[in-house]
């Protein structure tokens, strides 16, 4: 039991006692610091239910509890009661908490819900960019705090594997490659059918200026350029699964899949299942059907199948083109209903998607609600905001989008640069000097975009974000190697908690790490791996702060220099296990 919930059960039991009534709930917040105390009741929504002025019940219910010996003082301030716990209540358990590695995180077992998680959901026509990283970050972060909420998570992505952008690259390659492959260009497979990509995009360009100039309309050009044209009729080669065509398309795809497999890896996020659109674009044609059937969609002359939704407020749309074949949206209702279908226990599934995507997710949503599956309430989407880079401080490989791959690297030279410039590291070999600088790199480039709320736009700075002091991520890895330094000199033995009178400082640390099982379930519900990030940031200053004016190895007394350490020990462990949620790791030394 938590100290709040310690608190909070002591709370409804005086209000049991006192007024022969049980609330459903009461509210608990930390006490302030500018007044006495540790806990505080707010006073406010019980006044209607236990008729009387705000300050008269917060004095009853303090007098019941500090006569029951549940707090030790009390105070009201207008709507607030303050209580206040000894010490003997903040050690209870304490070396128990302390030890525990797992402490705040549930544990999932056989009555878990089930959550699915999708993100990435990248093309095959070239790397993974800027806009990439934030959407995987926030995915597996995620993924990782709605785990240890408690919830079995299946983390799963779609991928564009089909379409006119492939054949694109794939024309390109064939008419200018040469033969060349990853190996032949020492280049990875994403970032060599990127280059065709941009190659075709070259010659498409240059075939329709000709064509302007022979007299024909921009558009008319665009639609006659003889590349295009080649692109177009090896798309319908794909779909009539002409052999030759087929094996390009596996070949070109495979090296896209080895360079993704290269960057998820260094990036640190991982999957349980993938989906790929090559076997899923068909999917949602007997929905429409459905939906034809029951009135919901209906037909234009010209055989297309529309949606009207205009009633709420959003407009009609289009489910399936006049040709019959299907689009994004008709794709994501015939995988919404797969992906039920195929998971029994799915409970909930979270689309982790840019903003730019809002209204998409709204109509599909609002489909299938029309169309009766109780699921529909259960699905989210997790909307963020884009990332940009300061003018001036990197040059993607294409000059438009900002590379993944390209992006790390930046971090990483910049970790590398100013871990040797603080010149920390003697005694350490080469290869611990480079898996060091990466582990600070990664932590400072995950860190500075899962702080900021997922809704909120980035400036991404690479220099300002690899700062050892302020709110980053080498800021925090450094306290926590500075802990293992301090453990590794002086492990913790036993104390006497009742021997022990706790200051305000150890008192408020102990009262955050209690905390950390809250801030993991309100993460989890609200889909914000910024309310980690800034739970252990403010953790991370309070050590710091308590180690600066408190001796811990040096103490006199050996029963407070026991209890220190073990306060440093539960302090290094919920470092560690909010900086995991957030898929990063820590150094044993900095």
């Amino acid at each position: 039991m938590s100290l709040k919930q310690y608190i909070t059960q002591n709370v409804l039991e005086a209000i049991q006692n006192v007024y022969q009534i049980n609330p459903e709930s009461v509210e608990i917040q930390f006490t302030r610091k500018e007044f006495e105390g540790d806990y505080t009741l707010v006073v406010f929504p019980l006044i209607r239910t236990l008729k009387g002025k705000p300050e008269e019940i917060g004095a009853k219910i303090g007098e019941n509890l500090v006569e029951n010996n549940k707090i030790t003082a009390f105070n009201v301030v207008k709507g607030f009661l303050n209580m206040s716990l000894s010490s003997v209540e903040f050690l209870e358990n304490f070396t128990q908490n302390a030890q525990n590695s797992t402490f705040g995180i549930t544990k999932v077992d056989e009555n878990s819900r089930t959550v699915m998680v999708e993100y990435s959901s990248p093309n095959t026509n070239k790397p993974l960019h800027l806009g990439h990283v934030r959407n995987n970050l926030l995915g597996f972060s995620v993924s990782q705090i709605i785990e240890a909420a408690g919830n079995n998570v299946i983390k799963t992505q779609i991928i564009n594997d089909r379409g006119i952008h492939i054949c694109k690259s794939m024309i390109a390659w064939e008419k200018f490659g040469n033969g060349e492959t990853p190996e032949s260009a020492n280049m990875k497979g994403d970032h060599l059918v990127g280059k065709y990509y941009v190659e075709f995009d070259k010659h498409y360009r240059q075939e329709i200026k000709e064509l302007e100039a022979q007299g024909k309309t921009e558009d008319e050009a665009k639609k006659e350029a003889p590349i295009f044209l080649e692109a177009q009729e090896m798309l319908r080669q794909w779909e009539a699964h002409e052999p030759k065509v087929i094996e390009l398309w596996q070949k070109m795809n495979g090296w896209v899949y080895d360079g993704f497999a290269k960057t998820y890896k260094r990036l640190g996020v991982a999957f349980d299942e993938y989906l790929y659109e090559s076997n899923t674009y068909i999917l949602g044609k007997d929905i429409v059907e459905e939906g034809l059937n029951k009135g919901i969609f209906y037909k234009r002359e010209d055989g297309s199948v529309w949606i009207d939704l205009t009633a709420e407020g959003l407009d009609e749309k289009l489910v399936l083109r006049s040709d019959g074949t299907s689009v994004y949206i008709t794709q994501d209702l015939g995988t919404a209903v797969e992906r039920f279908k195929n998971n029994p226990t799915l409970e909930e599934l979270t689309y982790v998607v840019g903003n730019e995507q809002d209204y998409h997710f709204k109509v599909l949503f609002l489909i299938l609600k029309k169309l009766g599956y109780s699921w529909a309430d259960a699905l989210h989407h997790l909307s963020y905001g884009m990332v940009d880079l300061p003018n001036g401080k990197m040059k993607s490989r294409e000059g438009t989008v900002v590379d993944a791959d390209d992006l790390m690297q930046e971090v990483y030279n910049t970790a590398k640069e100013i871990s040797e410039e603080l010149g920390k590291l003697d005694g350490m070999s080469d290869d611990e000097k480079a898996e060091l600088y990466e582990t600070i790199a990664m932590g400072a480039l995950k860190y500075y975009i899962l702080k900021v709320d997922p809704k909120k736009r980035i400036l991404f700075d690479p220099k300002e974000s690899v700062d050892f002091n302020g709110n980053t991520g080498p800021f925090i890895q450094y306290t926590f190697a500075r802990i293992q330094s301090l453990l590794r000199k002086e492990s913790p033995k036993e104390f006497d908690a009742n021997a022990l009178e706790l200051n305000a400082a150890e008192k408020e640390i102990i009262r955050a790490l209690y905390d950390f099982e809250d801030t993991i379930e309100k993460a989890a519900t609200e889909m914000s791996p910024a309310l980690i990030a800034n739970y252990v940031y403010e953790l991370v200053k309070l050590f710091n702060s308590f180690y600066q004016n408190n001796p811990i190895l040096k103490n006199e007394d050996e029963n407070v220099k026991n209890f220190r350490l073990y306060l440093s020990q539960w302090v290094a462990n919920t470092i560690q296990n909010s900086l995991r949620l957030l898929g990063i790791g820590v150094p044993e030394r900095m």
